[in-house]
């Protein structure tokens, strides 16, 4: 039923939010938008959750909308610096093709920009690092924004939006029709490939002797691992997966190779570099899986890419077969026109000799030995390993220590796993999580974090405490910067500047937030102390000291040319 009201800007802005039936508004309140906030009061279906800033409160709504793969609302209360602070977040929402809507304040339309207070050119700002930005100037466009906003966040490919509204939009009346039956975006119809592609494709993976698939975010995105592990099952060849999305199959199934590329892991890696076709099935094929080189991938592989975002075809690696439509459904059709073809490859030696290193790989993961003090990483992850629960979600840092964790860690159900992907942001992970857990209360949710990128981002101890948001943060405290750390190590003579750094105790300070906080010395510890946390109501602190020695260069190629003098 269609009704008329009048109501403020404000007040519309909220309805707005309401229609789309939004449950929570993540922000940090500011005079600008007074008028939102104050209406936001008022319905009691949405949640608000005030964090302590703009940056991570977006975190938190990335993480949200990645897990619930519905919009993550920020809400900047002022204009100028409450905008400028969604900067970061924006950026690596982007990163993540999240679909976060932003809000933020703006100065009065009756002003001039360089004379307002707290004036910006936030539209300049903003268009860079979203798929699209209004201003709105017109208080009657404002549920008209909203809906174009929220459509095109959701719409393949998926991406943050921002709106900014001047403080006397948001204060003037008008008359609204208030229509709360139907939100603005709905499930997309999927693209299919050609039938023409689709035999091309039969064609070329017929005469592969070793052949794999590559899963990525367009698998994981949308949990579609059955349809792949389905063609991969018909084919028996290895699943790979692209890096940051090693749970778009899950861990524990027999062709699931785990994470290719530099921060992968040696087995998914070497596949890649040795396979004459590959399947490509929503990838880009981005740095972090390849660094855009050849020595990730081999150069005679013939490629058949599968990608939702049409541009990105061939974008970084040449390709025999580009097609573009939806991965899982064209997984789909792949599967029905092998079968038809009774297509059945010559593969045998390629997949036996490929379970059998994949299963080395994990026994020897899994049997490592690692001194008691200090702590190495590989030891940390292996007592991960044994305790997180199959159910969990997983979020990462950028950083050394984090990167070395991407592919030892085991995910089972997408999405599980939530990263900086390309973007590499440290100061991610813990706000992330906390958004994550919102999306999925049911869920553990671990962090993962350096001490440095904890630090950061050490405020929202408060945010997790007042709402009662219980995810468990590992502090990895090796007392530096590590990647830098190690590449001044390798590469600059060992003369350290700027990277080594001292903290207060994580987990005192996270009992003065309200918090409970556990430190841990030993490897033998982890193993228990995990085993305490999971059992309490409350969010968790593990301080974690890891050996500080325990550095690794990742971007090797980056320093090559350079001496050390």
């Amino acid at each position: 039923m269609i009704k008329s009201k009048n109501l403020t800007g404000g007040q519309a802005a909220i309805n707005s939010l309401k229609k789309e039936k939004v449950k929570h508004v993540f922000g940090l309140i500011g005079s600008a938008t007074m008028e939102m906030f104050d209406a936001l009061y008022h319905q009691k279906k949405i949640k608000f959750i005030g964090v302590r800033d703009e940056r991570t409160g977006t975190h938190m709504a990335d993480g949200y909308a990645r897990a619930s793969n519905s919009p993550g609302i920020m809400l900047a209360g002022q204009n100028g610096p409450g905008a400028t602070n969604l900067i970061t977040g924006i950026a690596q929402a982007k990163a993540a093709f999240s679909p976060v809507v932003s809000i933020a304040g703006s100065f009065s339309t009756k002003d001039k920009m360089e004379d307002a207070f707290q004036g910006l050119d936030q539209q300049s700002l903003f268009k860079p690092i979203t798929k699209k930005t209004w201003l709105v100037k017109n208080v009657k466009k404002i549920p008209e924004t909203f809906s174009d906003a929220f459509k095109l966040a959701m719409s393949s490919r998926k991406g943050p939006v921002c709106i900014n509204l001047p403080r006397n939009i948001l204060s003037e009346k008008s008359k609204f029709k208030i229509n709360e039956n139907k939100i603005s975006y709905k499930k997309q119809s999927l693209i299919k490939a050609k039938l023409s592609s689709i035999k091309k494709a039969v064609k070329l993976i017929s005469n592969s002797n070793k052949g794999i698939i590559v899963a990525g975010g367009g698998i994981k995105n949308n949990s579609k691992h059955k349809e792949v592990i389905k063609l991969a099952k018909l084919l028996n060849i290895p699943i790979v997966t692209a890096a940051g999305h090693g749970d778009a199959i899950p861990f524990d199934h027999k062709l699931n190779a785990g994470q290719m590329g530099p921060r992968g892991n040696p087995v998914a890696s070497r596949l890649v570099k040795e396979a004459d076709v590959i399947i490509a099935l929503g990838t880009r094929l981005g740095f972090n899986s390849t660094f855009y080189s050849y020595e990730n991938i081999n150069k005679k592989a013939k490629i058949i890419q599968v990608e939702l975002e049409k541009k990105m075809l061939g974008m970084y690696f040449p390709i025999v077969i580009g097609i573009h439509a939806d991965a899982a459904l064209t997984a789909n059709q792949l599967y029905k026109e092998l079968k038809k073809q009774k297509i059945v490859l010559n593969v045998k030696k390629w997949t036996k000799s490929f379970l059998k290193e994949r299963s080395k790989f994990l026994f020897d993961r899994n049997k490592i030995q690692s001194k008691n003090f200090p702590i190495q990483p590989k030891g940390l992850f292996r007592e991960l390993r044994r305790v997180i629960p199959k159910n969990s979600a997983i979020t990462l840092d950028a950083g050394t220590l984090c990167l070395q964790a991407t592919d030892s860690l085991n995910y089972y159900n997408p999405p599980s796993l939530f990263t900086p992907l390309d973007f590499g942001l440290v100061g991610f992970s813990f706000a992330c999580g906390l958004g994550v857990k919102l999306a999925k209360p049911n869920k553990t949710v671990v962090s993962l974090m350096g001490d440095g990128g904890f630090g950061m981002t050490i405020s929202e101890l408060s945010t997790a405490v007042e709402y009662k948001i219980n995810t468990i943060t590992i502090v990895m405290n090796n007392k530096s910067w590590g990647a830098e750390k190690a590449y001044q190590k390798d590469f600059y003579g060992k003369r350290y500047l700027g990277v080594d750094i001292s903290s207060p105790r994580f987990d005192k300070l996270a009992e003065l937030y309200g918090a409970k906080g556990f430190k841990v010395t030993k490897i033998s510890e982890i193993n228990r102390t995990l085993k305490l946390a999971l059992k309490i109501k409350k969010p968790v602190v593990i301080d974690v000291d890891v050996d500080p020695k325990a550095l690794y260069s990742f971007r090797r190629d980056t320093f090559k040319h350079r001496t050390k003098k």
